[in-house]
């Protein structure tokens, strides 16, 4: 008798294939005013890569990636053309070549990309109103001069260098973010417990997903408008 689908028991919402609420308690962001901070603690985050900084302005409290070299009790602006580790500024105040973390992609959002451990971006080029950016795989991207971001490489830097030994530790390490763990490919399954299950030989099925297909099928590419590899 077959079991139900992953794809099946995902749209139950189970606490299998759903993170913890209490794991999401901080949330990074910038706030809106500028001014001074002071770090008034580094915090270890299930949800975050990375650990985070909790800063403390005169108004509010708020939490950011952590970069490397980041202390308690240490000084940082917002806002502001002082270029120092752990300073928040916009983008046009930043000189090219400079190394920065947890960027807006919108003016005001409270950053949006390079927020895992260890990552950082460049900024690149001045183009007019926009600057550019240079990712981690060579791809530049061009975003607005009033966007916010950190300068800095974000700490943690080599987390995943150790190998993790045993499949045990590798289980407790999804289970905690309850991530589905191990995962196994669906072409080496049985025919009732996947669409893409059997075949004497491994032969591939279509990954082509019918429209009206019910949800223990409809798996694979879900009305793609093109598949396969692009000819140049």
């Amino acid at each position: 008798m077959g079991k139900t689908l992953i794809q099946q028991a995902r749209g139950h919402g189970s606490l299998t294939y759903r993170v913890r609420k209490q794991a999401y308690v901080y949330r990074i962001k910038y706030p809106l005013a500028e001014g001074k901070g002071k770090i008034a603690d580094l915090i270890n985050s299930c949800a975050h890569s990375a650990p985070l900084a909790k800063i403390k302005t005169d108004n509010e409290v708020f939490y950011n990636a952590a970069f490397d070299g980041a202390l308690v009790g240490q000084e940082i602006e917002l806002g502001g053309k002082n270029v120092k580790p752990g300073n928040i500024m916009h983008l046009r105040d930043i000189p090219p070549g400079t190394r920065i973390f947890n960027i807006e992609l919108n003016s005001g959002d409270g950053g949006k990309m390079m927020r895992t451990a260890g990552s950082s971006a460049v900024l690149s080029k001045i183009a007019g109103s926009k600057r550019g950016i240079l990712m981690p795989s060579k791809k530049e991207i061009f975003l607005d001069e009033n966007c916010r971001a950190t300068i800095g490489v974000i700490a943690g830097q080599g987390r995943l260098d150790k190998p993790i030994i045993k499949a045990g530790k590798h289980w407790h390490m999804m289970k905690s973010k309850n991530k589905l763990w191990p995962r196994t490919s669906a072409v080496k399954m049985n025919a009732i417990d996947h669409p893409f299950g059997s075949g004497r030989g491994k032969r591939i099925k279509s990954k082509i997903a019918k429209r009206n297909a019910p949800p223990g099928a409809k798996v694979g590419h879900l009305h793609p408008r093109r598949t396969g590899r692009k000819k140049r």
